[in-house]
Parts: C-alpha cells; sequence; structure tokens
C-alpha cells in the first residue's frame, strides 16, 4: 500500500468509489468498521463497509485493501458479497462515532464533539484510529477552562486549527466510549452531505433506532422528506414518531402528496387526524382526498403534483416548468393540459405533451396544438394492474388520472407502478452470494482478532 497516504480521514472517505483491480467500480464506502479496544490502546480498523448495486452494504476486509488516494478504494478484487450485519465487538466509526461528546485529558475535562477520526498504518500493517479531530464546545467538567497551549498540550499531541478545532491522538481524549442519550448528528449528515436521498436513505436504514432518531434530527425539512421517502415503511413511521408534531407535519408537508399520503395511511387515525389538522390546509387536502382511495388503487398511487399548463401556454413556459430540478424524472417527462384551474382537481383535461415533442417546437408555439388527445387517461378506481398493463401498453412513464367530469386529479409514474409491483421488503432483500472458498476463512479470522 505504498501509494496509500500515511493518514486518511475516516469522513473523507464517506462516498468515494471502490474499484477491483481491473478498474471495475464495485461499490461505494458507507462507513469504516473498528474494534474498541482498553485504553491506551488504539481502536483496530477491521475494514470497510461498502454499498454495492441494488443498495447492499458488504464487508470489505481492511486486508483486501491495496491503495486510498482522494478519490478512490482499490481492493484486491475478493469480497463477500453476503449482507453485512455489525457484531457487538464492532463500532462503526461514522454512524456511530462522530458527534460523539468526549473530554481531553489533562484540561480540566473540557469538553469536546468529534467530527472526524484519523486512521494510519502501524509497523505490523495494522490500522488504527490514532487521531481525533475534535470541536471544543468551551465546558469543562471541572469548573475551569483549559487554555489549550504550552507543554502539556504537546505532550498530548494536541494542535490548534482555525481556533475551535483541533487533531487530538487517539489517548488525549476520554469518554468516548460511553453511549449517550442526545447524540448529535452534524457530522455524520455533513459527511453525507453530497449523497443521494436513495443512498442516504440505505445508510440510515442500517443505523440503530437511536442513530436514525438523531440523524433525522440533523437534516433539514426538505432532505429529511427526501429520505423518507424512499425508506421502508416501518423506519418512516418510527422516525416521524419521534419528531416533535409540530415538525412531522411540517415535514410531511415538504414531502410527495402520494407518498405523505401512504405514509399517513400507516398511522394510527387520531395521530393522522392531528397531523393532517397541524398543516397547511392547501397541503392537507389532497392528502385527505388521496386517502380516500385504495392503497393499490390508481388514486392510492397518483400524485396530485403533476406538471399542469394551460391551453393558451407556449412551448417555452412548458419547457420552463420541466426544468424544475425538483421534479422526479418520470413526473417531468410530460405536462398536462387543462382548463384552468391548474391545481388538481383542475378544469376539463384536455390532453398530454411529452417533453421530446416539446423539444421539437418553436417555443411560441401553444401546447394545445400539439397535445395528444387519443389516449384516454384513466380513473381513481382502477386497480394495479390495469394502470401497469396501461404503462406498459402505450411504452409511457406516467398516466393521467381523471374524475368523472374530466377533471385531472393527479397522475401516476411508472415508480410509484414498480413501488407497489415489487414485495414488500424490495428495499432490504438481496441475493446472499458464496464468497468463494477462503475468503470466510479470512473475514472471520480478522473481524474475531484481538
Amino acid at each position: 500500500m505504498t501509494a496509500t497516504p500515511s493518514r486518511v480521514f475516516v469522513a473523507r472517505l464517506a462516498g468515494i468509489a471502490v474499484f477491483d483491480p481491473a478498474g471495475d467500480q464495485i461499490g461505494r464506502v458507507r462507513d469504516v468498521v473498528v474494534m474498541m479496544r482498553p485504553a491506551p490502546r488504539a481502536p483496530r480498523v477491521l475494514g470497510l463497509v461498502v454499498e454495492v448495486p441494488p443498495h447492499r452494504p458488504v464487508f470489505l476486509p481492511i486486508t483486501r485493501v491495496t491503495n486510498i488516494d482522494a478519490g478512490a478504494v482499490i481492493f484486491d478484487g475478493r469480497i463477500n458479497m453476503r449482507r453485512f450485519q455489525k457484531r457487538g465487538s464492532e463500532t462503526l466509526a461514522l454512524g456511530e462515532m462522530l458527534d460523539r461528546k468526549a473530554e481531553l485529558a489533562d484540561s480540566g475535562g473540557e469538553q469536546v464533539v468529534v467530527f472526524d477520526l484519523g486512521m494510519e498504518q502501524s509497523r505490523t500493517r495494522d490500522w488504527l484510529i490514532t487521531k481525533v479531530a475534535v470541536r471544543r464546545t468551551g465546558g469543562t467538567g471541572h469548573g475551569h477552562r483549559w487554555a489549550g497551549g504550552g507543554r502539556g498540550a504537546a505532550r498530548l499531541g494536541l494542535r490548534r486549527r482555525h481556533g475551535e478545532t483541533l487533531v487530538v491522538d487517539w489517548g488525549a481524549i476520554s469518554g468516548l466510549r460511553v453511549l449517550e442519550e442526545g447524540q448529535g448528528a452534524a457530522s455524520l449528515v455533513a459527511a453525507f452531505e453530497r449523497m443521494r436521498a436513495p443512498d442516504l436513505a440505505n445508510v440510515v436504514h442500517e443505523l440503530s433506532a437511536k442513530r436514525r432518531a438523531e440523524v433525522a434530527a440533523a437534516l433539514d425539512d426538505r432532505r429529511l422528506a427526501d429520505v423518507l421517502e424512499e425508506l421502508p415503511e416501518d423506519d418512516q413511521v418510527e422516525i416521524l414518531g419521534k419528531l416533535d408534531i409540530d415538525r412531522a407535519a411540517d415535514v410531511l408537508e415538504e414531502m410527495g402528496p402520494d407518498d405523505a399520503a401512504d405514509l399517513l395511511g400507516e398511522l394510527p387515525s387520531e395521530q393522522r387526524e392531528q397531523l393532517l389538522a397541524l398543516m397547511q390546509p392547501e397541503d392537507a387536502a389532497p392528502l385527505r382526498r388521496l386517502l380516500t382511495y385504495a392503497d393499490d388503487s390508481a388514486g392510492g398511487m397518483m400524485t396530485t403534483e403533476p406538471v399542469i399548463v394551460s391551453p393558451d401556454a407556449t412551448v417555452a413556459e412548458a419547457l420552463a416548468q420541466i426544468r424544475n430540478p425538483d421534479l422526479n424524472p418520470a413526473l417531468a417527462a410530460q405536462v398536462y393540459v387543462c382548463r384552468p384551474p391548474n391545481e388538481t382537481p383542475t378544469g376539463r383535461y384536455l390532453g398530454t405533451v411529452h417533453f421530446q415533442r416539446l423539444l421539437r417546437e418553436p417555443p411560441p408555439t401553444l401546447v394545445s396544438a400539439i397535445c395528444d388527445t387519443e389516449l384516454d387517461p384513466l380513473r381513481p378506481e382502477l386497480p394495479l394492474e390495469t394502470v401497469s398493463s396501461y404503462l406498459a401498453t402505450y411504452n409511457l412513464v406516467s398516466v393521467p388520472i381523471v374524475d368523472e367530469n374530466g377533471r385531472l386529479l393527479g397522475a401516476v409514474t411508472v415508480d410509484d407502478v414498480l413501488d407497489h409491483l415489487l414485495p414488500d421488503d424490495w428495499r432490504e432483500s438481496g441475493m446472499d452470494t458464496d464468497p468463494g472458498i477462503g475468503v470466510d476463512a479470512e473475514e472471520e479470522a480478522l473481524r474475531g482478532k484481538e
């Protein structure tokens, strides 16, 4: 591992690609597995949690890593594809150690918060957590402040960074091993800041219930709403139930109407009504409508916020709407032409224009002149089988849903159909793969080594 830096900070590993010797990417780093040891011995790094498609965490022993740099991890090509399960003697560096409080030794008990960990390779070729990046909180456990300088600081390996942060030797902190209530999650969230919502949801799903609640508290409403939409129903209900009731209502308002309605449908009626009462009336009304439909019907699957334009809108105006980065690709694939009002339930539905047709027409063209009126919309009571057959027959990514008066109620997208066609546990399922002769034995030896 001569090309590997002498020290690697684990938060910088979050999300980086993992490659085999041929240069093929097999996944991305999601965490670092360490084994805590009695003081003053530094924790030993056992390996990496690597997420491989589709959203499956597996264990990559550190002994098989041949190179780590700023943008990639390279390993020797051998990996056990069975789902990673954390053992009782193991700790996740990102998921469990970041944001923990600790005390600086010989400093009067000054409290600090961990925001990163530095690992280095020892002379015996073991990787150890030797450095801790901490943020000073200004508190002290013994009634006085520590000045943070002088020979004592040098002896402990303390080094100032930007005034309020320090990089210290592992032996310079104490109390980190204590599992505490109210642990923050700002550093963990920051480590995965650039991760897509489905990937972050998979990370959150693998955390303990305690850490899931702390991560939810650290995320802003929009980001939390995106993550909730990608989580299994049990996780959604658990996380929402631990939020303050007012914040829970705010997060539901940020979710897509179909996802929010599905989540509300899993809650006890009293809790559901309490949340709906706290939401803005314009956000609660479509959810109440969606809750009246069967879960596996067109009405139960539809979103009430498709892209809608008036017949006098131009191609340029329609294209401006589908450029909205908050739209998922299926919703942005076509616009629905309706008479006013342009919010569901709309005026009479007139037809659909696919975005490819919009790209082929001059910007001043009226959408009413190019909309497809030949395909009939569907009714909300139709079952899942009818909707999926309709999408497959006409090669569509979404279908309009109208009421008996021809007013647009919403649209069902292909991703919503897939969510209902797949098994309930599809987010967690995956095939176990035979790891091959000798791989299990090596991994067991590493994870059992003390």
